[in-house]
């Protein structure tokens, strides 16, 4: 596929320069979409995905539970659920063995208006996912702007190579939806974020959003939290690197892959989602995140393209 000039040279302009801060906005159009995906029609997995369905599906990475001591002193701010925004929504899919696994996504801007940022972590088994779509605003076993099949997964080939821990600092992926069976595409229904590359690591208000399971596999609603973040640099040589960290309450299996969201004139930046050190963290009351950088753009500018994703070797 030949790639457009305006492509190319912001593609040029983010890997030559220092970025600090600055919001990766809707690139020029129009763009050529890129051939490809599993050709799998909405209809069908809109089908699958019944109320029922969804609520028994479970979390994609449990790391931390309710029960896990919290280590720090002073308590973290209170979650409460809430019905959600269109832009956050969740993840479905059945994996080898048939069960239901969710995970937590957020639709960003982008040309074709179809690209949602997750955790890697919870897509990068090579094992079968069935059914994989996405549904924005997910709450209490509605889809109330329906479901948009997966195309492409886009993760780094070092988070494929090295692991969840080695490569906790790749822990995030842009997903290329298909159309929505109307021929909607994700951000056209729901509309997106900016996507912020090197947001520095404090800021004094952070929303994160996120979609617990409970002990009993449901998931109801999501949970919002206001909090302020900082810089964590890992001591566990096993998971080396530097990450986001937040304190709130609540978080637990199943929030993987939600968003930390910042105000910007557009509404929100998206600097952030659940997972990196130790896929999210160890306790319900601590989340982390992968430090968004060129790494992170070069993913996004990759499946803008319709470029072939890595995949594990």
């Amino acid at each position: 596929m030949r790639r457009p000039f305006a492509v190319r040279a912001l593609a040029a302009l983010l890997f030559a320069t220092p970025l600090v801060g600055l919001p990766l906005l809707a690139l020029p159009g129009p763009l050529a979409h890129a051939a490809g995906g599993p050709g799998r029609p909405a209809a069908s997995d809109d089908t699958y995905w019944t109320p029922q369905r969804m609520r028994a599906a479970r979390p994609a990475s449990v790391s931390r539970s309710l029960s896990a001591p919290r280590p720090a002193a002073d308590p973290a701010p209170p979650s409460h659920p809430f019905d959600g925004i269109p832009q956050v929504g969740t993840f479905f899919w059945t994996d080898g063995s048939n069960t239901g696994r969710f995970c937590g996504g957020t639709v960003v801007r982008s040309p074709h208006r179809d690209l949602v940022v997750t955790a890697a972590h919870c897509l990068r088994s090579p094992n079968p996912k069935r059914h994989l779509s996405f549904v924005p605003q997910y709450h209490d076993g509605i889809k109330p702007y329906g479901i948009f099949p997966v195309d492409h997964i886009y993760i780094d080939q070092r988070y494929y190579d090295l692991g969840t821990d080695a490569g906790a600092r790749w822990d995030y992926a842009v997903v290329r939806l298909a159309a929505r069976e109307d021929g909607t595409e994700a951000e056209e229904a729901t509309g997106g974020f900016d996507l912020l590359p090197y947001p520095g690591y404090r800021h004094r208000e952070v929303r994160l959003i996120g979609y617990p399971g409970n002990s009993d596999t449901t998931h109801p609603k999501p949970l919002d939290c206001a909090s302020s973040t900082h810089r964590y640099t890992s001591t566990d040589p096993a998971a080396p690197g530097t990450f986001l960290e937040i304190a709130c309450a609540g978080y637990i299996g199943g929030t993987s892959g939600g968003p930390f969201l910042i105000r910007d004139f557009a509404g929100y930046a998206l600097i952030g989602v659940i997972g990196g050190y130790h896929t999210g963290g160890d306790f319900p009351d601590v989340s982390y995140s992968s430090y968004f950088t060129r790494d992170t753009l070069a993913l996004y500018l990759h499946a803008v393209l319709g470029d072939t994703p890595a995949a594990p070797r």
